[in-house]
């Protein structure tokens, strides 16, 4: 039964349960004793700690006290589960308005409160990456957010969505580089493509001088910094370069 359940499922009932319009009419059966966002809260303890592989309906009812069957009364499964947790993680969006500066200084602000919330939680790259989603209220307010902090910039309505949608990227592609690196693995690497190159160098040339020259070297310094001013640069061409009216 559950697994008919969440292959027939029902993006409108998803909607209505992310912006708080679930049929609100009595049901048969005893009271429910947690709010959606509780129940989110358990999924996101396993996703934080496990990854969202080892997120099941069984695992958040057993957190909770309640049979997987029972958990079914609160989410209709494990999609609209996982779409509730993160609209929860993301709750409020930043206040840049608060944030002194341009377009760009607050583009830049938006950019690294993303960059916060992907390195807490990120399983929210499997989460909003292989699908399309249903979007709740949060995570539509950090877009409104983006959107409104670029209206100065000059850039249309379709610039301003795709300065965003490329900033994000950035995000994405860095925290997913975070996933896959680590010490052990990158030091094995370092020692095999050294071997390799030891034996290839006439054949790499360019590459066997970044190596010497220390471009794979860690830096110590924060990740998205580099990638991040190169990206608003491009973006701040493109407003300089825009015809003015």
């Amino acid at each position: 039964m559950p697994a008919n359940k969440e292959s027939n499922r029902d993006p409108s009932a998803s909607l209505a349960l992310l912006w708080g319009e679930a049929d609100s009419r009595p049901r048969r059966g005893p009271k429910p004793k947690f709010t959606p966002a509780e129940v989110a809260r358990r999924g996101i303890e396993i996703a934080d700690a496990e990854g969202l592989d080892a997120l099941t309906m069984q695992r958040v009812a057993e957190m909770l006290g309640l049979t997987t069957m029972a958990l079914y009364r609160y989410v209709p499964g494990k999609p609209d589960l996982v779409d509730l947790m993160v609209d929860t993680v993301l709750s409020d969006p930043p206040d840049l308005d608060q944030v002194p500066g341009d377009w760009r200084t607050r583009l830049e602000a938006w950019a690294r409160a993303c960059w916060d919330v992907y390195r807490a939680h990120p399983w929210i790259l499997t989460a909003t990456g292989l699908r399309r989603h249903a979007m709740g209220p949060y995570q539509v307010a950090w877009l409104d957010t983006v959107l409104a902090a670029l209206e100065p910039s000059g850039l249309t309505a379709r610039q301003r969505h795709d300065a965003a949608i490329l900033v994000l990227s950035l995000v994405r592609n860095l925290t997913q580089e975070a996933l896959d690196s680590t010490e052990e693995g990158d030091k094995e690497w370092d020692r095999l493509t050294t071997q390799q190159l030891t034996l290839h160098a006439a054949r790499f040339p360019a590459l066997t001088r970044a190596i010497a020259e220390g471009a794979f070297t860690p830096t110590g310094r924060d990740p998205l910094t580099f990638g991040l001013t190169c990206v608003l640069d491009g973006i701040q061409g493109l407003v300089e370069s825009a015809p003015r009216t």
